[in-house]
């Protein structure tokens, strides 16, 4: 009886021990703050500030992100730069036309740039034609259901002009004869040919230019600027 009274007061006083050194916890919730500060990680970096000092922070933070996300909405609004189809420069001499190329040609446009001559104010004759087919396979299966039909006259216009990949059928000098021509070839079935006038040349020239976009086109008006009596505007 003894014995079990000793042991159980020794064991009692080693709970009290192991207790009191924090070994068990403290079942109150109260730990003490500085040794809470103890366990924390980086406890030496902590800061206490004002909760003025908090909100302020908040502010700036939220201020932030705001001018974040409005500045990428900006970017995301942002339009592509304008890509025109089509400028033309007119009314060049020769001698001029020549001058205006070498000037063009550390722009390296290759088949963006191009030069025409400028249609007269005369009709010089009338061609009957088939309009443009829009590509090189379009004319060739057009000019392959002419021969079907018996029509062996004809020539493909792949030069680069408003008529490109037109089907000639016949050049005349005179609207009557262009007129005949014409009632034949319906004769033998053929059904959209047209007649168009052609007009005489003049002794000026132009550039076409394709693909452009604004700091293109703003180096070409500056390279035109040098040729007075030159034109700029938009071509098809």
């Amino acid at each position: 009886m003894l014995k079990f009274i000793f042991w159980s007061l020794l064991a009692v006083n080693a709970g009290l021990y192991a207790y009191g050194k924090g070994y068990l916890g403290h079942f109150s919730g109260n730990e003490r703050e500085p040794q809470r500060l103890s366990n924390q990680l980086n406890a030496d970096k902590l800061l206490i500030i004002s909760e003025e000092k908090a909100n302020n922070a908040s502010s700036v933070n939220s201020a932030s992100a705001a001018a974040a996300s409005t500045a990428s909405a900006a970017a995301a609004a942002k339009p592509a730069p304008e890509v025109l189809a089509c400028v033309e420069i007119s009314s060049f001499v020769l001698a001029d036309a020549r001058r205006f190329e070498t000037v063009l040609a550390p722009l390296k446009l290759g088949d963006r740039q191009s030069r025409h001559n400028l249609p007269g104010s005369e009709v010089s004759s009338y061609v009957v034609y088939m309009p443009p087919q829009g590509s090189k396979e379009g004319a060739e299966k057009k000019a392959a259901e002419l021969r079907g039909l018996g029509v062996h006259n004809y020539f493909i216009m792949s030069d680069n002009t408003p008529m490109r990949w037109a089907i000639s059928l016949g050049v005349f000098k005179t609207e009557t004869a262009a007129q005949n021509q014409l009632a034949a070839l319906m004769k033998q079935g053929v059904r959209t040919a047209k007649i168009a006038p052609r007009m005489s040349g003049s002794k000026l020239l132009s550039f076409q230019f394709r693909d452009v976009d604004p700091d293109l086109k703003i180096r070409l008006e500056q390279l035109r600027s040098s040729f007075p009596g030159t034109d700029t505007h938009s071509c098809k």
